[in-house]
């Protein structure tokens, strides 16, 4: 596997321990190049600061976890939000009945794959939600986990 796309839901597992944290942290290892969209930085702080106001892991914790994951921010192909991004994300919020982000993470996956035709290997869309795995499926990309 050579392209990864990493949603939300996979990339925070990354950079907080959960169940399958080190199956992330082994497909992101494998991947040659690793795509995320642009609102994944906003999604990661919105994530960590719920994890605090749920208890879930203390202020300072979720700090660390987050400038690591922005020492990293640099590393990864970054798919901007243009207007048609947005209005392909629209299509696919109603086509999948997908949340906001969510369609907008689809787009960003889907578009990274219609630019690297000329690739050997497909993107591979990482994420641990179900309903946006699953419109991942019915788009055509390979998703993990299955």
């Amino acid at each position: 596997m050579r392209l990864l796309y990493v949603d939300t839901s996979a990339l925070f597992k990354r950079y907080v321990e959960e169940d399958e944290s080190g199956a992330v942290l082994a497909r992101i290892e494998e991947a040659q190049t690793v795509g995320t969209a642009l609102i994944t930085r906003v999604e990661v702080a919105a994530a960590l600061a719920q994890a605090v106001r749920r208890r879930r892991m203390g202020r300072n914790e979720a700090q660390e976890a987050e400038q690591e994951f922005l020492d990293d921010w640099d590393d990864f192909t970054r798919i901007g939000v243009t207007a048609g991004l947005a209005a392909r994300a629209g299509n696919l919020a109603w086509q999948h009945e997908l949340r906001g982000y969510d369609a907008l993470q689809l787009a960003a996956a889907l578009a990274w794959q219609d630019t690297c035709k000329d690739v050997d290997d497909d993107v591979v869309f990482a994420c641990f939600d179900n309903d946006l795995r699953h419109a991942a499926a019915a788009e055509g990309l390979e998703t993990w986990p299955e």
